[in-house]
């Protein structure tokens, strides 16, 4: 009997022993350590926005650059003078082909003339071309060269006061 009992005792260390060893006490594996390097971003203004040089009546109205052709729209009592139509506003751009970079766009809420700062025209809405609105992506071509068009849709109110009407925007490109 005490034979069997060793027997027994020893075969259940073995089996104990054997089930230890076959658990893992360390485990490798492989990553890629990577990047990517594109060349610096930039982008500069080719062209301001202009809406041109209009008349002011007794009706208000608006004047509307297309951000795509830079075609001049008037409405309301606005009467547009055809040899200073104005133009969409255009910056040129460079990056990496094949990447992607997000335009965004800050639009002043207003235009100020220049000689009279009380003096405003209301900025109904600024757009990126391609209906990108205020912030668009887009894809850098083989060519490394990007350009975007900018219109905007400016609110004459009657009589408006003459005089250059100005403010700044900000056009901004980031990698994505």
């Amino acid at each position: 009997m005490r034979f069997t009992v060793c027997l027994a005792a020893l075969a259940a260390t073995l089996a104990t022993a054997t089930s230890a060893n076959a658990q893992a006490v360390s485990a490798t594996d492989q990553a890629l350590a990577k990047g990517t390097v594109v060349q610096p971003l930039t982008l500069k203004r080719q062209s301001d926005l202009d809406f041109g040089t209009v008349v002011s009546t007794a009706v208000a109205g608006n004047v509307t650059i297309d951000p795509d052709t830079g075609a001049r729209t008037v409405g309301g009592g606005v009467v547009p003078v055809p040899s200073f139509p104005g133009g969409r506003g255009v910056f040129r751009g460079a990056a990496t082909a094949g990447q992607n970079v997000q335009l965004t766009m800050t639009v002043p809420s207003a235009l100020v003339n220049q000689s009279n700062p009380l003096a405003l025209i209301t900025v109904n809405s600024m757009t990126f071309d391609s209906g990108g609105g205020l912030a668009t992506t887009r894809t850098i071509d083989n060519s490394g060269a990007f350009a975007i068009g900018v219109g905007g849709d400016f609110q004459i109110a009657a009589g408006q006061a003459n005089g250059v009407y100005s403010a700044n925007f900000d056009v901004t490109a980031d990698y994505q």
